[in-house]
């Protein structure tokens, strides 16, 4: 059977774009340049007849057609990536691309790895971290961890582990300044994430005290710094419960209220609707699930 089908450099630019939002993006991805990408999309959208995308200034935005388009096209690439590393990897072990924020693969994944490799001796993890949007990410994944709910067209998103945030100080420091009521956070240092500036607020707020005035105040460029910070008792910090539990249950950190507790983002899976069957894939999320205990 004949089969018609477009340019593939011009759907590989397309895709890109798409995915980015993006031409400059785009090339940056491809490693060509942005006219490159231009003369491509145009090529396709003379091809199909139909405009892919609305020019505005310096940014592009898929047309309805263009959004569909791009959905049904990513898929294709994704199960033509897929055949390809299946024929390339023969009888090694399966590689698994997950990509997961930093703060969840330091404090929980990485953790409990282990069991997972103990239990799938034959599947080959590739772990990355990164916290950028999913549409962002350059390289393919074949799982990718995130907050949620979002809605990501082209892949299906899972929930496995609930969060809630809540102080979190090491013991060493509580034994040279008390902390029983939120009040006494007067006399402490609070730790923030730059990447989470309403947190602490909220927080205070939540407990009764929204114009408190801490002794001092450090700000840290990522949410695992703060973590690190309190573990070495430079002060407190918005603890996720489930990331610094193991740290609770070893004595490393305590809680030192028992409320109140912010709602956070839960942790969701997101797979490429091509990979929602792969067994490799299915046996990491299921192991997910299991290891989180229910989200």
């Amino acid at each position: 059977m004949h089969r018609r089908l477009p340019p593939l450099n011009a759907v590989k630019a397309f895709e890109a774009a798409a995915r980015h939002g993006s031409f400059t993006r785009a090339a940056d991805e491809l490693r060509v340049t942005h006219g490159a990408v231009s003369r491509h999309v145009q090529m396709l959208e003379g091809w199909l007849g139909l405009p892919l995308f609305e020019r505005h200034n310096r940014r592009v935005v898929l047309t309805e057609a263009g959004g569909a388009y791009a959905t049904e096209i990513g898929a294709a690439l994704d199960r033509i990536a897929l055949a390809t590393a299946r024929q390339a990897e023969g009888g090694r072990p399966r590689l698994l691309h997950v990509n997961a924020l930093a703060t969840f693969t330091l404090r929980w994944l990485i953790p409990r790895l282990s069991g997972f490799q103990r239990a799938n001796p034959s599947i080959e993890v590739r772990l990355t971290t990164s916290n950028v949007p999913l549409a962002s990410l350059a390289d393919p994944f074949d799982v990718a961890i995130r907050g949620g709910p979002d809605t990501r067209p082209g892949h299906v998103a899972e929930p496995f582990l609930s969060e809630r945030r809540i102080p979190v100080c090491s013991p060493a420091l509580l034994r040279r300044l008390p902390l029983a009521t939120p009040e006494q956070l007067r006399q402490h240092t609070l730790l923030h994430a730059a990447t989470l500036p309403r947190v602490w607020p909220d927080w205070l707020r939540e407990a009764g005290v929204p114009a408190l005035e801490p002794q001092a105040s450090v700000t840290l460029e990522h949410f695992y710094l703060t973590l690190q910070a309190a573990l070495d008792g430079l002060g407190v910090a918005m603890g996720p419960e489930r990331l610094i539990a193991d740290d609770v249950a070893a004595g490393r950190l305590t809680l030192p209220f028992a409320g109140p507790s912010l709602p956070a983002r839960s942790y969701y899976t997101y797979v490429p609707e091509s990979r929602a069957e792969d067994p490799t894939v299915r046996a990491f999320c299921g192991w997910l699930a299991a290891a989180a205990g229910g989200p």
